[in-house]
């Protein structure tokens, strides 16, 4: 598995070994002594998965102190644009976000450290997504940042999302809980 560096410190795209022949193809998405060498995190509190429709976005989500999380996230099914964004006080890229195409043919795994957000467009006819964080879902720390306020180019100007995420705060009157180190 390649470890590729981002313009967000700490923020990784994982480019896994992918084994193809007629069956099929196999790929693994987490190798211990890789992540450690690395000094990514190599325990997990959750995994989950989300599948969405075309046009739908979710984010821009994370959880804050002290239930914040590193997560890590991959395509296995469909594509979509993927975004992160630094939320740490202090960090050489605060405010910026990252895109990555995730989807099943690239089968690629973006690590997202704790203290950024994380959203996702779907631009196939539907997606499903894997989620490994480290910390278990906690509903009073759980939150999000508006996701028209950060810049990103999503490539839809109404795409569908929940209630929730149109609730969230603009990155600009977010008071950040998280500290560069």
């Amino acid at each position: 598995m390649k470890i590729n560096e981002t313009e967000l410190p700490g923020c990784y795209e994982l480019v896994p070994h992918i084994f193809k022949d007629e069956r099929g193809l196999f790929v693994k998405t987490f190798h211990e002594e890789q992540f450690r060498e690395k000094g990514l995190v190599t325990h997990f509190g959750e995994e989950y998965y989300s599948f969405s429709h075309k046009g739908v976005l979710r984010g821009l989500h994370f959880q804050t102190p002290p239930m914040d999380h590193a997560k890590m996230v991959y395509c296995v099914s469909g594509e979509v644009i993927d975004a992160v964004v630094d939320l740490r006080v202090g960090s050489p890229a605060y405010g910026k976000y990252a895109l990555f195409d995730l989807n099943s043919e690239k089968c690629n795994i973006i690590y997202i450290p704790s203290g950024m957000a994380h959203g996702f467009y779907v631009t196939s006819e539907s997606a499903l997504l894997m989620y490994k964080v480290t910390t278990v879902y906690s509903p009073e720390h759980d939150s999000g940042i508006h996701w028209r306020s950060a810049g990103i180019p999503w490539g839809n100007d109404n795409p569908q999302i929940s209630k929730r995420d149109g609730s969230f705060p603009s990155l600009a009157d977010f008071k950040s809980p998280f500290q560069y180190n």
